[in-house]
């Protein structure tokens, strides 16, 4: 997705610096006509004062890269961590970065690779003014009308957090419901039901429309990909948050559970779930 990303301000006529540990990464960039940097510090030099810091990197490396980056820059710059964090840890950086005089803005990107490329939808949290003067960025990296200010701190990665979950349960309601049409006596053609589901019944959508794009590509019993699906954690995150909040989500949490249950019990809903995921996301998912 950041590579991506890169390439749709690139084209928005943004000046773009680039740091990845890949040096394959890094030559991709540079092809796409950023400049590309072999360290952080390189990166914080390159950059003109004041300076705005996008990270698009796995949550679990968001506070190594931090500590890296922020000796290298100064009051009135800004982070932006566009990947998917928890949105406590969003607002326990936001009030540590600002002890150094540094803005930080937690942004939800939805759309997988193809949104980060063609524009894709913006969670936006952090302080209003910083969201206000980032107003031009935001429209270019989205879609139209695809961004919106989520409210303080940790704000915008809590309401994507929570998509995140409702897509689980959409996608498992779509695994489920094929399942029962593959197991049918009708020999029906998934893909044909798909394409006939996605236009303009009750349950068209972008999800319905990766599926019948699944079976064109794997054909429609799914052979070579996985039945039991990966997982990254977002929605265990909706799951503790609804918990919280004294909110009960059975679809969510089925969905997790059957998640988790799938690595030993790999099923054709696991087959279509991951299938989706290799859709939008990109994923890994054939068998091995």
């Amino acid at each position: 997705m950041g590579l991506n990303m890169v390439g749709r301000l690139l084209k928005k006529d943004y000046q773009v610096v680039v740091y990845d540990p890949s040096e394959e990464v890094r030559k991709k960039a540079d092809t796409l006509g950023a400049v590309s940097v072999t360290s952080l510090e390189e990166l914080a030099k390159k950059l003109v004062a004041p300076r705005t810091v996008w990270l698009m990197v796995p949550h679990q490396v968001v506070d190594a890269v931090l500590q890296e980056l922020v000796p290298f820059l100064e009051a009135g710059d800004t982070i932006i961590d566009g990947g998917n964090s928890p949105y406590k840890e969003s607002m326990r950086r936001a009030k540590e970065l600002g002890g150094h005089g540094l803005s930080f803005v937690d942004v939800g990107v939805s759309g997988g690779p193809q949104g980060a490329a063609g524009g894709a939808c913006l969670m936006i949290g952090g302080e209003r003014e910083v969201f206000e003067n980032y107003e031009d960025l935001w429209q270019d990296v989205a879609t139209e009308n695809g961004y919106g200010y989520m409210g303080v701190s940790g704000a915008g990665h809590f309401v994507k957090m929570v998509h995140n979950g409702v897509e689980y349960g959409m996608m498992q309601a779509l695994g489920e419901g094929f399942e029962v049409l593959k197991k049918s006596n009708f020999q029906l053609d998934l893909q044909e039901v798909a394409r006939v589901y996605n236009k303009q019944s009750v349950i068209t959508s972008r999800l319905t429309g990766w599926l019948e794009n699944a079976f064109a590509q794997y054909g429609t019993d799914l052979t070579d990909i996985s039945g039991s699906i990966a997982q990254s954690g977002e929605g265990l995150w909706t799951l503790d948050a609804a918990r919280e909040l004294g909110v009960p989500v059975p679809i969510i949490e089925g969905a997790v559970d059957f998640r988790k249950q799938s690595e030993h019990h790999p099923s054709f809903t696991g087959k279509i779930v991951s299938a989706l995921r290799n859709q939008f996301g990109g994923h890994e998912v054939t068998n091995k």
